[in-house]
């Protein structure tokens, strides 16, 4: 299963980035391979909240829906797939740091990236993934540091 998981320092607290990267809707504002994301109906996020969206990776697109299945203000959040082609886990923990806050991003993919790219495409689509994941998490940084509350 391939595993991609980097961290991030963020000048911000704790609580405003915990709740800028649960806010669904901001989701391709800092992700660059998300296309668009909503959340599903009108609940405070939590556990059973359901968001869908498109993701571009590697020039393919695909859709997916997932549902959070843990949520720990203002600690940790994890989404599952529970629709389309690509099985994955998205786990985001958050961790005060002195003056901001530690951002950590993992991702769990189901191997053969859900014959989205084959298995043997695996090593190279996670190597390529991993530097947009890097790429991302910067440009969040850079973002909630110089435009608080965005």
């Amino acid at each position: 299963m391939p595993v991609i998981e980097e961290n991030v320092f963020i000048a911000r607290p704790q609580q405003e980035v915990f709740d800028f990267i649960t806010a669904t809707k901001n989701t391709p504002v800092w992700d660059s391979s998300v296309a668009q994301a909503a959340q599903i109906g009108s609940d405070p996020m939590g556990i059973g909240v359901r968001s869908s969206g498109t993701s571009k990776i590697m020039g393919r697109s695909f859709d997916w829906t997932t549902e959070v299945t843990e949520f720990e203000a203002p600690n940790r959040v994890v989404n599952r797939s529970v629709e389309g082609k690509l099985s994955f886990t998205i786990t985001n923990s958050f961790e005060a740091a002195e003056g901001g806050t530690r951002f950590t991003y993992r991702i769990d993919a189901a191997s053969g990236l859900g014959g989205v790219f084959g298995r043997l495409a695996d090593p190279f689509v996670q190597r390529a993934q991993a530097r947009t994941v890097r790429a991302n998490l910067e440009s969040l940084a850079e973002l909630l540091t110089e435009h608080p509350g965005a």
